[in-house]
């Protein structure tokens, strides 16, 4: 009678190498530990993301608003500071083109468009004619756009305008 290696391993009566249940335990309880820590320090870097994604938006618009109104006083066209940064007419709505004509780029102040996105953390959305609104820690921070001016700012009284803009 033939009996292979392993079928002779494993008959009753013999032990073989396994994990107790007090190892088990031990790694459940350390994994346990180890992402009660972690999951508060990964939350605090979506906000840190989500500020440092709204700066350099606002520094993004700031550029193009510049280039702009360089642009037209090279080629004589005034006025030379952008009337309107995009040709949106319906406000705090989803899933507009803001800073963007779609004219071919001839105009556009962000080459590619932020696309609205209303009360959700990281977005944009357009409030009013020349207001936008950047959403950033569950609260809006109000941006205008002076057309005589053409400065894009909010009010640094308030903490996430100053987080975002200076």
């Amino acid at each position: 009678m033939v009996i292979s290696i392993k079928a002779n391993t494993l008959m009753q009566g013999e032990s073989r190498p396994a994990f107790t249940m007090i190892e088990l335990i031990f790694v459940i309880v350390i994994l346990g530990i180890l992402s009660a820590v972690a999951i508060p320090r990964l939350a605090a870097s979506r906000d840190d993301a989500v500020l440092v994604k709204g700066k350099s938006q606002v520094s993004a618009i700031r550029s193009g608003i510049s280039l702009q109104k360089s642009k037209r006083m090279m080629e004589g066209t005034t006025p030379f500071i952008p009337t309107s940064l995009d040709s949106i007419t319906t406000y705090n709505a989803d899933n507009q083109r803001l800073f963007n004509y779609a004219d071919g780029n001839s105009s556009n102040i962000l080459e590619y468009p932020v696309y609205s996105k209303v009360s959700h953390d990281g977005s944009w959305a357009k409030t009013a004619a020349n207001a936008y609104a950047y959403y950033l820690n569950n609260t809006n921070v109000a941006f205008d756009y002076n057309t005589t001016s053409g400065s894009f700012d909010c009010d640094h009284t308030n903490q996430n305008c100053k987080d975002l803009a200076e």
